[in-house]
């Protein structure tokens, strides 16, 4: 059964760090890219980064770029999404999501998400 487990989130204050944690089951990981999103309350889901399946390639949002690193261990089956310089605006669920092959593909499964508070 394809899973996708998400952790890592928490209360933050403005300035911290946080790292996230994908971790796939069900399927060939090291296969298909990996999609980051968030979603603040009344506001759409914004998508933030991308990371391919072997992890070549990576793209960021402009919201996020420079601060967030997204990377993977494809023997660990997870995919990493270091946040720094968090701020307030960060406030989200995050979501970690797999696509139907590389970063430009849609998604094909979603993870349950996992809340990040920044908040002094």
């Amino acid at each position: 059964q394809l899973q996708l487990v998400e952790s890592g989130g928490g209360l933050v204050q403005p300035g911290g760090s946080l790292r996230l944690s994908c971790v796939g089951s069900g399927f060939a990981t090291w296969y298909y890219a990996i999609r980051w999103f968030r979603q603040a309350p009344g506001k759409e889901r914004e998508g933030i980064s991308c990371i391919s399946g072997r992890g070549s390639y990576t793209n960021y949002a402009d919201s996020v770029k420079g601060r967030f690193t997204t990377s993977r261990d494809n023997a660990r089956n997870t995919v990493y999404l270091q946040m720094n310089s968090l701020k307030p605006e960060d406030t989200a669920v995050y979501y970690c999501a797999m696509t139907n092959n590389d970063c430009s593909d849609s998604v094909r499964y979603w993870g349950q998400g996992t809340q990040v508070t920044v908040s002094s």
